[in-house]
């Protein structure tokens, strides 16, 4: 009970922070809305689909590469940072808070982050007629799965590589946005040249992508995206080993600074 008590506050206290700045929650609402509408509309003009076909195929895609990858690898990369910036880790070491709860508690709020967002894009989609064609179930494991995945990510890059608020953005950038690509985010990848495809399945994102797009608009069951399904547990939990020792090691590093 001590760690869930704990976890919880951990995670209400980055939330509440969040809600205080409702210029980021709004711009954070408006990116994913508008790039669901951009991707959307192109689909329905150059695939030749109606609305409802559009944005069903353009939904998956746009939570996955740019809702929950900005807000969940973005987002907790910057929370690390941020962090370490104004010395909360500092006081963690003086407050009856375990650095495994802190853990738990960033994760648990981002989760919540990734969550809304993703009601967010489907409430958008439906608006213009799009359904969730497979089981609810199964596409609510793939994006926790995604959630887990890039939270991990966030955290071994927030803890090993970023230094200030300034390294975020550059960093995101530089690691993040040619994986976007590849994965399928911006471009179909029934367009990728084969080679392309190759190096692709090696990349999170697409399995993300694949995953998703199959269980949301194409109806798939689990023996049809097993491949991509099996990659991204076996992704979520390298990240969350990977993710946990990074943090540890940050804090035996602050505590000798």
């Amino acid at each position: 009970m001590k760690y869930w008590r704990e976890t919880f506050a951990v995670a209400q206290r980055i939330l509440i922070e969040l809600l205080r700045r409702r210029r980021s929650l709004v711009f954070w609402s408006i990116f994913p809305i508008s790039v669901l509408l951009l991707n959307g509309y192109i689909l329905a003009e150059r695939a030749n689909l109606t609305m409802a076909q559009a944005f069903e195929s353009a939904a998956p895609s746009t939570l996955v590469g740019a809702a929950l990858f900005f807000s969940c690898l973005g987002g907790s990369v910057a929370t690390v940072v941020a962090e370490r910036e104004q010395q909360t880790l500092k006081r963690l070491f003086i407050s009856p808070i375990s650095g495994t709860s802190y853990f738990l508690g960033i994760f648990l709020a981002h989760s919540f982050i990734g969550i809304g967002q993703t009601l967010l894009v489907y409430a958008t989609a439906a608006f213009w007629g799009a359904q969730f064609n497979g089981s609810v179930l199964l596409g609510g494991c793939i994006i926790v799965l995604s959630i887990i995945s890039y939270v991990g990510v966030g955290f071994v890059l927030g803890t090993q590589l970023a230094r200030r608020t300034e390294d975020v953005n550059a960093l995101v950038a530089a690691f993040g946005v040619p994986l976007l690509i590849l994965g399928g985010a911006f471009l179909p990848t029934s367009l990728f040249p084969e080679t392309l495809l190759n190096v692709a399945e090696f990349n999170p994102i697409y399995h993300m992508n694949e995953a998703l797009l199959g269980v949301s608009a194409g109806g798939d069951e689990i023996t049809e995206i097993e491949p991509h399904f099996l990659f991204l547990c076996a992704f979520a939990i390298a990240m969350v080993i990977a993710g946990w020792l990074s943090y540890r090691r940050m804090l035996s590093v602050e505590r000798r600074l």
